[in-house]
């Protein structure tokens, strides 16, 4: 919907400027090119940049209540704004606009910090409490809208992205180098630490209240995984009914509304329950690509769209495309993410855009559900360790029939990790398959930065995930932390960061937390059941979804550029994670990095890997130039870009 910053000087004395926040704001330009507002008032100042969707007319932020005690930035959008409206007039409120944002006001004058948890959507806000001289930032419940901030020795600054928080002189643009080994464990940076040293994201699910120069982080939603029994009639019942109303308040909007299409079944299921719901015509977009020997998705979308009378259009992309917009990419996700799809997101939501303001797409809905196929071979691990017992042998050959009925390779992988503690499980899962650069023959790291890691390393940021799961059984356990870390950090960054590009607001109905608590108090069998993944969402969204689509093996959506890497793209990957300021920097031995070349081009394995290094030297390359950030001393890396 829109990109918000602002700052707060601790020194009540010192004042912030609207040059300032006009800096800032104009780098986030893209996420509200239709309207922007400023509000200065001593050592506060918020800036804001609009996208319409609700209220045309009088949308207008930085928004007040009546005495201009209470302000507020807002992105997003809240589903139930109607309903919250209506309580909030019955106690006497008075409403200028018919703008969910005006909701927040309100609800903040009523309960305070205690608003946020009235709220079902998604969004990222700022309120500023003159009377109270408190600032309040919140974030969605599971990171559907980003959220940055910096706390510096004299003031607070926040934005919806990390360039505005840059645009501010005051603010050093240190890179946090830890933070790559992180980013190439994971290939993508799960909690609240940015690659830029003393930039941080407001973690999902958090309130940031500022008062009397006092910073404080807390918790006000999390998932419980507590089973509540019920018969699956009644649960089929009750998840229809919630799908019917999330996707029903997500076509809430002032203008047309658009879906993205995989060839999968969320996305087909989302557009199934949306029609009818909206007096616009429907539109859909999909995309494939232009190589050989990848499943094209496309004629599922197509089938998806005559199934429902969407007006469809699609686009193909070439491996020059993709390259070319790479660097695009990186300066839009600010966070180095391996996330190819990325790319295509970006192209699909450009041809949209002469279309539509807003997309709805089936992102999240494998999280809830239990899509993926990890989830279905762990839960029959674990089945097979209670029924074969504690005797290795008998485990061992149990888990070789297990194998050969299900079929899965990967049964024997992971048979040996229920012998080890669920976290080193999950690091053997979410992780680079040779354990990162650390153990690679002769190590990819350069000695001296090897060094630097061993001594300046990072906490782990999944511990306090790790704590949090700990009472739940391991296939929840998955479910939570992928929840709380690969969704968040990767794919919702992702969706926000590339449509916003496009200024296109992404909606995503099947995260609405109430369906998300659903899910989580379901037995494990009504998500896996037998070699069914998502059984329960598959059952009732049968009459919704054509069954060639509900039937067909997942496959995600297959992006070419590992093929690409090994033909059209290899000069131009070659070139560049072996340039000299890319070696310069020091963070690699340049015959390790040649060696995974070499490896790539032979057999094709470590395609995430080298995408991944590509993508953290073109990071390097947009924000060293662009913001002048630079690396630290203590670091032993010889060149600067």
């Amino acid at each position: 919907m829109c990109g918000i910053c602002g700052k707060l000087n601790f020194d009540p004395a010192a004042k912030v400027s609207r040059g300032l926040l006009e800096s800032m704001a104009d780098t986030i330009a893209h996420r509200g090119p239709d309207d922007e507002g400023y509000y200065a008032s001593g050592p506060v100042g918020f800036g804001f940049r609009r996208l319409s969707i609700i209220d045309l007319s009088s949308g207008h932020q930085p928004l007040s209540n009546e005495d201009e005690t209470v302000w507020v930035v807002f992105n997003g959008e809240i589903y139930n704004y109607l309903e919250l409206r209506q309580e909030l007039q019955q106690k006497g409120h008075r409403f200028k606009t018919k703008t969910d944002t005006e909701v927040i006001v309100h609800l903040y004058e009523e309960f305070g910090a205690g608003c946020v948890e009235k709220l079902r959507g998604m969004f990222a806000f700022a309120v500023w409490d003159e009377r109270g001289k408190t600032l309040l930032l919140a974030r969605d419940r599971v990171g559907i809208k980003p959220l940055y901030y910096s706390v510096r020795k004299n003031a607070l600054i926040f934005a919806s992205e990390i360039k505005a928080i840059l645009a501010d002189p005051e603010v050093e643009a240190e890179i946090h180098p830890e933070m790559i080994d992180e980013f190439l464990t994971f290939y993508y940076m799960p909690g609240s630490d940015t690659l830029f040293r003393g930039i941080k994201k407001l973690d999902a699910g958090c309130l940031l209240i500022v008062k009397d120069g006092a910073v404080k982080i807390q918790k006000y939603w999390d998932l419980d995984f507590t089973t509540r029994h019920r018969p699956l009639k009644d649960a089929m019942a009750e998840l229809e009914s919630l799908l019917e109303e999330s996707v029903r308040m997500h076509m809430i909007s002032d203008v047309p509304v658009g879906f993205l299409l995989s060839g999968g079944v969320d996305s087909t299921a989302v557009l199934g329950l949306a029609a009818g719901k909206t007096p616009h015509a429907l539109s859909s977009y999909t995309l494939g690509f232009d190589a050989k020997g990848i499943t094209d998705e496309r004629p599922y979308a197509r089938l998806a769209a005559r199934t429902y009378g969407s007006e469809h259009h699609e686009l193909t992309i070439t491996s020059r495309q993709f390259q070319e917009f790479l660097p695009k990419y990186v300066w839009h996700m600010e966070e180095p993410v391996c996330e190819p799809p990325a790319i295509a997101l970006y192209f699909v939501s450009r041809m949209a855009k002469d279309y539509v303001k807003v997309l709805l797409s089936g992102e999240g809905g494998d999280e809830a559900f239990g899509g993926y196929q990890n989830y279905r071979s762990l839960l029959w691990l674990e089945r097979a360790k209670s029924v074969f017992g504690p005797l290795n042998g008998m485990i061992s050959g149990g888990l070789s029939q297990l194998n050969r009925m299900l079929g899965s390779a990967k049964i024997n992988r992971y048979a040996p990790l229920l012998k080890v503690p669920f976290e080193k499980y999950y690091y053997s899962r979410t992780s680079s398959p040779f354990c990162v650069f650390k153990s690679h023959a002769g190590s990819l790291y350069s000695s001296g930065f090897r060094q630097s890691l061993e001594a300046n390393g990072a906490p782990d940021p999944l511990q306090q995930y790790f704590d949090a799961s700990a009472k739940f059984d391991r296939v929840n356990r998955m479910l939570y932390m992928d929840t709380k870390t690969w969704l968040t950090d990767d794919l919702l960054l992702k969706a926000d960061k590339i449509t916003m590009a496009n200024s296109i607001e992404l909606r995503v109905p099947l995260l609405d937390h109430k369906l998300l608590e659903f899910a989580a108090s379901l037995p494990g069998n009504y998500k896996v059941h037998g070699l069914t993944t998502k059984y329960i969402a598959k059952k009732v969204l049968s009459r919704k979804v054509p069954k060639e689509i509900l039937q067909r093996r997942k496959v995600g959506f297959p992006v070419p550029y590992a093929a690409w890497m090994r033909t059209d793209l290899k000069d131009w990957l070659v070139d560049l994670v072996l340039s000299r300021e890319a070696v310069g920097r020091g963070y690699f031995d340049k015959k390790g990095i040649e060696g995974l070349l070499s490896e790539h081009a032979r057999s094709g394995r470590y395609s995430k890997e080298l995408f991944s290094l590509a993508v953290l030297e073109l990071w390097h390359r947009e924000f060293l130039k662009k913001t002048g950030a630079h690396i630290p001393r203590e670091v032993p890396v010889p060149v600067r870009a």
